[in-house]
């Protein structure tokens, strides 16, 4: 049995452009250090082999304290470790790959010919090919395990699904054909739960921190057990800062803040949100106000407007006019309600019917 962990997309030295300068600096010292819950990881799991399935830089520029920890770190990791560079990190003569020194446990695929290294004391083929340019081909399709006596394992960027995608598609069909025991992928930045095409596992451990709200709840890696009969996958978080968007919706409470307070965690002084709010309020919210007031409780906080003005919903109802007519009916019916839940029913069905005669998508 193969013991190993799978990772991909941790994008160091990500620009963070959406934060101060100050946060930003911060957030790419916290992402070097995601180096060292991966070598946690590798010796508390007992792993043979380390899969980075590219991506692990953002781009062709490094910081200096990003070389120093990758190589100290990686030193340190008692396990091969096998890259294969996606299209943020394509390997190239300039590529951060090309220039650095690595350690003899490190192996970085080159070319988007798949090449296979073979462990003889591990029974086992690791594989594995590179983008040399920031699109690529799909390297993938046609490939086929001539020898399956062993265990071979792949690590490979792609996208999968997407038969039009510049990032190497990646499509079920290949995987299936493939002949291989486990295949790691990077690109998608979710972690996708175990799969398998034909006698192929594969997965997506996600990226093991989010960047922005598009990456948003827990991020991690995988630990994965593999042999000729199956694979067992656990997801291992990574405990890293979240990204989190929260709709809140006012109409619930006569104040604003009182609305606000009740939506938020009681924990999440680490973590980046984006509160959206919702639903009618008297007048537009003032959202500089509400972060001032709700900021000291979040690493970061952006507050979006999604409300609309609050309205009496008879106020139109002496127009001479298809809505004046409805609403006279209905404001008719509304006094005649025998209790307070049928004059409930009464409104909702009035706002069904504004929303009906005005063209709108809400109510």
């Amino acid at each position: 049995m193969i013991r190993l962990i799978h990772a991909a997309d941790f994008h160091l030295d990500s620009p963070f452009s959406a934060l101060t300068e100050e946060m930003a600096v911060e957030r790419r010292r916290e992402q070097r250090q995601l180096l060292e819950k991966l070598k946690a990881a590798v010796i508390e799991k007992d792993a043979h082999i380390v899969l980075l399935s590219g991506d692990l830089l953002d781009g062709t520029r490094y910081y200096a304290e990003t070389y120093s920890q990758l190589i100290d770190i990686f030193s340190r990791i008692p396990s091969y470790i096998f890259i294969s560079p996606g299209n943020h990190d394509y390997y190239s003569g300039c590529s951060p790959y090309a220039g650095m020194e690595w350690p003899e446990n490190v192996h970085i695929f080159k070319t988007t010919q798949i090449e296979g290294i073979s462990i003889p004391e591990l029974n086992l083929t690791v594989w594995g090919a590179a983008f040399i340019a920031e699109e690529s081909y799909p390297i993938l399709s046609g490939f086929k395990v001539r020898d399956t006596s062993g265990i071979n394992i792949m690590t490979l960027h792609g996208d999968l699904g997407n038969p039009a995608s510049k990032y190497n598609p990646v499509s079920e069909e290949d995987i299936a054909a493939s002949g291989l025991d486990y295949l790691g992928l990077g690109h998608q930045h979710t972690f996708s739960g175990l799969k398998k095409a034909g006698g192929t596992y594969y997965a997506y451990p996600g990226c093991p921190e989010g960047r922005g709200f598009d990456e948003t709840g827990e991020k991690g890696i995988v630990s994965a057990f593999v042999d000729k009969s199956g694979c067992k996958l656990e997801f291992l978080p990574m405990g890293g800062r979240k990204y989190e968007v929260l709709e809140v919706d006012v109409s619930s409470r006569d104040d604003i803040y009182e609305a606000i307070e009740a939506a938020i965690p009681d924990v999440c002084d680490r973590d980046i949100y984006r509160l959206v709010l919702k639903g009618s309020w008297d007048q537009k919210p003032d959202t500089n106000a509400i972060i001032k007031r709700f900021e000291s409780r979040f690493y970061r906080l952006e507050v979006r407007d999604a409300t609309d003005i609050r309205r009496d919903i008879w106020e139109q109802a002496g127009e001479d006019s298809l809505r004046g007519l409805f609403l006279r009916a209905m404001k008719e019916r509304y006094d005649q309600a025998k209790d307070e839940q049928d004059r409930e029913a009464v409104v909702l069905a009035v706002r069904y019917g504004l929303a009906a005669l005005e063209n709108r998508d809400e109510i």
